[in-house]
């Protein structure tokens, strides 16, 4: 097997700096991590709360620490350094390959979908964001790891994308299609990007952060591959 993860993201029109933040680490044990954070409000202010929450997380998965505990302390010490006045929601997807397993760590009220045999399904248990008060737990959720598995992970500017214009984005409707074609994180990223600009006239009304992993069959080398695209 093998895994393939896309991302697509843009920042809030006439904002030059999202407050969306993204970081991918190996797992001492094997594996992939990635932290996403939406700091509350927008631009450098939001950006400085969502790295605050990012680095801590990431440095504790780096060191082996589980990623319900990254969590739990990435929200206590974001509590530590803002006093409970802002916050930031928060999400972990470990592709683990120690516990062969899709862990999906929640601070969210977005959901994280995940997708297999063409079905879809909606991780949307409460859950709080971080930093506003200490003890916050996440929601977790494991899948073992086989071919075809899927998980979408976003920030709410996809999930609002079109409210402004009275054209809101029917997300789950496009998924169950998407689902019903070739399993293909970057085209699926892009393609959920390009709808809800869509719904927004060109001019996202947030931040909009979409990663979209898969489970594929391997068959070709062992050979990683990482490509980045940045405009600035």
């Amino acid at each position: 097997m093998e895994a393939s993860v896309a991302v697509a993201k843009v920042p809030k029109y006439a904002t030059p700096e999202s407050g969306d933040t993204l970081e991918m680490i190996e797992r001492p044990t094997g594996g992939l991590s990635f932290v996403l954070a939406d700091g509350q409000s927008s631009g450098k202010p939001a950006k400085a709360v969502a790295g605050i929450v990012v680095r801590k997380a990431i440095s504790l998965l780096a060191d082996g620490v589980r990623d319900g505990a990254a969590a739990r302390a990435a929200s206590d010490h974001l509590y530590a350094q803002r006093g409970g006045k802002v916050l930031a929601t928060l999400n972990i997807l470990s592709i683990d390959c120690d516990t062969h397993s899709l862990v999906v760590t929640r601070n969210n009220p977005a959901p994280v979908i995940l997708l297999h045999d063409r079905q879809v399904e909606a991780l949307d248990g409460p859950a709080d964001p971080v930093g506003g008060r200490r003890g916050i737990r996440p929601q977790i959720h494991q899948a073992p790891l086989r071919p075809g598995l899927a998980a979408v992970v976003f920030t709410d500017g996809l999930l609002h994308a079109g409210e402004r214009s009275g054209r809101p984005f029917d997300l789950m409707a496009r998924l169950h299609e998407l689902a019903a074609g070739p399993l293909d994180p970057e085209a699926w990223a892009d393609d959920l990007l390009a709808r809800a600009l869509d719904l927004d006239a060109g001019r996202p009304a947030d931040d909009i952060s979409i990663l979209v992993a898969a489970i594929l069959d391997h068959h070709e080398q062992d050979i990683r591959r990482l490509t980045v695209r940045m405009p600035f």
